[in-house]
């Protein structure tokens, strides 16, 4: 496996466009939801059901208050017994009372050490509450009055801090935070183990794809679940149909390359005859003409269907450290005059999408086109390339001949483009390589040398077969 594919898969895996990504985040939005809904309705609840004991605990209070005082002959007021709840008698401790006889000196809790309470509070019989402010800040209030023939009227106030009540709101606020935070913790880790987990399945499937598209096996292999077993069996079933239907259409195209041939040979050699002849030579010079043309049309239309149907076909792979070393042996053999010398970075030798037939056609293409205009030097380098999130390997064929003016570059892919007819060759080469390159998404460019030394620069990009997917 390529050397890059573990860092790489494992960025796509938690990529924004995963599905793991996704899920794991559909799931923390709604953990995040019914969490933060609980815990607002859960503070509401707990605030008001405090809220309403204390109400009614005062209300208690306010009319034991009623009951415990007494008016003297002489008007003063006297409390038979201490209030049931003990935390009145705790000097300042948020629990007060107070009872007022006009025209006499207030009787008030133990609590209360300093200010007072509104006596205005208490205005008729019925128990009224209020939030006022309290000997130490603010305070919840309930009052009622008492009318006592030949006295007047006596006011009972009793009051507790405001501050008790949100204290104890607020302690339980915070406990409760504390376990839901433990609970979103919790459930968002079960989240991630119940994606991680039930997603495995597609994760061993893309490592199986990743083999297949390398190379190292012809089959997606592994047990699945049944929701993916059906998917893996017809792309197998896929894979075995596409690989006979490339080797059918190999044996048609040779068939066909074949069965063209004698005739071809034939009309080629009665043209010949024809145009020796002086009354026929015009016509036997056409037959020659529109004899060669359809030999170029048959070769590249066999060439270009052939490359198509290796390109479409899973599991087609090739290393460029297998392919260049008999390429260059045949070419320096083929031109014993130049110099062909090959240079590649250390390790850079991944699994390239590409049948190994026509990568080695479109390099030797080139190697042969760049021998042919080369004054003694072809210089081929091949480097790992980068560009965005797409990684490749780039192969670079440098020859030291005369170049090629930029206007002429496109013609010269042209079917039978040829600039000198003294050369050897039938003009197809270019342009069978680019159709290969095209039909497995390669990037062909002709131009000038990047080192600004004459002569001419064939670049071949190929993306590795990771990328490919």
């Amino acid at each position: 496996m390529n050397p890059l594919s573990a860092p790489r898969q494992a960025r796509r895996r938690w990529s924004w466009r995963s599905l793991r990504v996704r899920l794991l985040l559909a799931s923390l939005v709604w953990i995040c939801l019914g969490i933060a809904g609980i815990w607002y309705s859960a503070t509401r609840l707990f605030a008001k059901h405090v809220e309403l004991n204390y109400h009614d605990e005062l209300q208690v209070h306010v009319k034991e208050l009623g009951r415990l005082v007494r008016i003297e002959p002489d008007g003063t007021l006297r409390l038979d017994r201490p209030l049931s709840d003990p935390r009145f008698q705790i000097p300042d401790g948020g629990f007060y009372w107070q009872v007022s006889l006009e025209g006499h000196a207030p009787l008030r809790s133990a609590s209360l050490t300093r200010g007072k309470l509104d006596a205005a509070i208490a205005h008729d019989s019925s128990i009224h509450h209020h939030v006022e402010n309290g000997p130490t800040g603010p305070a919840i209030t309930y009052g009622f009055v008492r009318h006592v023939p030949g006295r007047g009227n006596v006011h009972y106030v009793i009051a507790t801090d405001q501050r008790i009540l949100d204290e104890i709101i607020a302690s339980f606020d915070r406990e409760l935070t504390l376990w839901l935070a433990l609970l979103a913790a919790l459930l968002a880790s079960t989240g991630v183990l119940f994606v991680t987990f039930g997603l495995r399945p597609l994760d061993r499937l893309g490592i199986a794809s990743a083999r297949l598209r390398e190379g190292s096996v012809d089959r997606l292999a592994g047990s699945y679940p049944t929701e993916i077993a059906p998917l893996v069996s017809d792309l197998n079933i896929y894979i075995e149909h596409s690989e006979g239907a490339v080797e059918r259409a190999r044996l048609e195209a040779g068939n066909l390359a074949h069965s063209l041939r004698t005739p071809l040979a034939v009309i080629t050699d009665e043209a010949e005859r024809l145009a020796l002849a002086p009354d026929t030579a015009r016509a036997g010079r056409t037959l020659l003409e529109q004899s060669r043309l359809m030999v170029q049309q048959i070769e590249y239309q066999l060439a270009r269907a052939r490359a198509i149907a290796s390109a479409r076909r899973p599991g087609t792979v090739s290393r460029i450290g297998e392919v260049m070393p008999p390429l260059l042996s045949a070419m320096e053999r083929l031109h014993r005059d130049k110099a062909f010398v090959f240079t590649a970075g250390d390790g850079v030798d991944p699994a390239l999408p590409v049948d190994p037939v026509d990568l080695s056609e479109v390099v030797a293409i080139l190697l042969d086109n760049a021998g042919k205009w080369a004054s003694g030097r072809v210089s081929v380098e091949v480097e790992q390339a980068k560009s965005g999130d797409r990684a490749g390997l780039v192969v670079r064929i440098l020859d030291d001949g005369p170049g090629l003016a930029p206007e002429r570059i496109e013609k010269a892919f042209a079917i039978g483009s040829r600039f000198d007819t003294a050369m050897p060759g039938s003009g197809l080469g270019l342009a069978i390589a680019r159709d290969i390159a095209e039909a497995y998404g390669l990037a062909l460019e002709l131009g000038a040398r990047p080192d600004g030394a004459a002569g001419l620069a064939a670049t071949l990009t190929l993306p590795t077969s990771l990328d490919t997917a």
